[in-house]
C-alpha cells in the first residue's frame, strides 16, 4: 500500500467504526409504546383525544373497577381520562367514564340530544349516557336488566366554563362519540 493513502485509510476506518458503534448504541431510555385502547378496552386513544381543553398534552387513563357483592354493582368499571401538563407533573382531568349495571332504563335529560340511530341514550355538553343493548347485563354477569356507559366531563370554573359553553355543539358531538364508541366496544366484547 502506498504510504500517501495510509492516513485516508485510517480516517475512513475510524469513521466506519464510529458509525457502526453509533447505530448499536442505545439512545437513552426507550419509552414503551402507548396503549391504543383505554378505559378497560372501551375507548380508542383517538376517540379519547376528541375531548380536549385546548391545552394539548398526552392522553392517559386511570382505571379502576369493583368486583361487586350481592348488594353492590355486579358490573362497575370506571376510568378518568387525563392529559399531561407541560408546566408540571400533575395531569389535568378531561372526563370520567363509568360503566355500571342499573335497575332502571336511562331517561333523557332536559335539553339533551339523542345519540343517534341504533343507540339508546343522550348527550349534553358536560355529560352523556348510553345504554348497552338488551342482554349485555346478563352476559357481563349482572342480574340487573341494564348496563350504562356514562361520561362526566371534568368541572370547569369561570372563564374556562364560559369558553366551553360557547362551543356547545362540539362538546355534545364529542361526548356522544365517546359514549357511542364505548357502548359499541363493550357490547362487542360481551358478545351482545
Amino acid at each position: 500500500m502506498d504510504k500517501k493513502w495510509l492516513p485516508l485509510t485510517v480516517v475512513l476506518g475510524v469513521a466506519g467504526v464510529a458509525v457502526v458503534t453509533a447505530s448499536f448504541w442505545p439512545e437513552g431510555e426507550e419509552k414503551p409504546p402507548l396503549p391504543q385502547t383505554l378505559c378497560h378496552g372501551a375507548l380508542s386513544r383517538q376517540t379519547a383525544e376528541l375531548i380536549d381543553d385546548g391545552k394539548g398534552g398526552e392522553v392517559s387513563a386511570e382505571e379502576w373497577e369493583s368486583k361487586g357483592k350481592s348488594t353492590d354493582y355486579a358490573v362497575f368499571k370506571a376510568c378518568s381520562i387525563l392529559r399531561a401538563n407541560p408546566d408540571n407533573d400533575y395531569p389535568r382531568g378531561m372526563f370520567r367514564l363509568i360503566i355500571e349495571d342499573t335497575r332502571s332504563a336511562t331517561g333523557r335529560k332536559k335539553d339533551s340530544v339523542p345519540l343517534g340511530p341504533g343507540f339508546t341514550g343522550w348527550a349534553l355538553p358536560d355529560q352523556a349516557k348510553a345504554m348497552l343493548p338488551a342482554g349485555c347485563a346478563a352476559r357481563m354477569g349482572s342480574t340487573a336488566p341494564y348496563v350504562t356507559v356514562t361520561l362526566i366531563a371534568s368541572s370547569k370554573k369561570g372563564e374556562e366554563e364560559e369558553k366551553d359553553l360557547a362551543d356547545r355543539d362540539t362538546a355534545i358531538r364529542n361526548n356522544a362519540a365517546v359514549v357511542r364508541e364505548a357502548a359499541t366496544n363493550l357490547a362487542r366484547t360481551a358478545g351482545c
